[in-house]
């Protein structure tokens, strides 16, 4: 599912839109990873509109769900929920250190305790690396994936969430 949504785009990568492309992730995802119709709700109160159907096809990929606007003065963000539980956060434009960095700092303001599982360019487009991370709190769990575009130009990049 990844890999489809992932690929280089032109244009410059900001590291600003890391932080919040964590913040949604963290807020957004990891309380409601398992639990769509949460999530759903609190992206109706949050005030985060629904993309119109076209991306929110081409962002899951015919999959049921629904996606939200979540973009920013630093950039565009998408929450992703779909029916089965998992949730993504993705943006059109981030630096690969900059996400890593957001993410794992993003972990311990959350008091969450996690590990680097696998790191590893994705075998099906090359130009995308995967970093997958093992995170708990309060007894609950977390497969995270963090696929970014390689290389200091960045690009498009995403964090998803399942529960464990």
């Amino acid at each position: 599912m990844l890999a489809g949504l992932l690929v280089a785009a032109p244009g410059l990568a900001r590291a600003d839109v890391a932080p919040q492309l964590v913040g949604l992730f963290i807020q957004g995802c990891m309380p409601f990873a398992g639990n769509p119709a949460a999530l759903r709700d609190w992206a109706a109160r949050t005030g985060l509109p629904a993309v119109p159907e076209q991306a929110r096809v081409a962002f899951l990929h015919g999959a049921p769900g629904q996606v939200f606007d979540g973009s920013t003065t630093e950039g565009k963000l998408v929450l992703v929920s779909s029916d089965d539980g998992i949730c993504s956060v993705a943006t059109d434009q981030a630096v690969q250190q900059a996400v890593v960095d957001a993410l794992e700092a993003g972990f311990r303001q959350a008091d969450a305790a996690f590990r680097l599982a696998i790191e590893r360019d994705d075998k099906q487009v090359p130009d995308i690396h995967d970093r997958e991370y093992l995170a708990t709190k309060n007894g609950r769990g977390w497969r995270v994936l963090l696929a970014t575009v390689k290389g200091a130009k960045g690009g498009e990049a995403m964090l998803t969430a399942a529960p464990e």
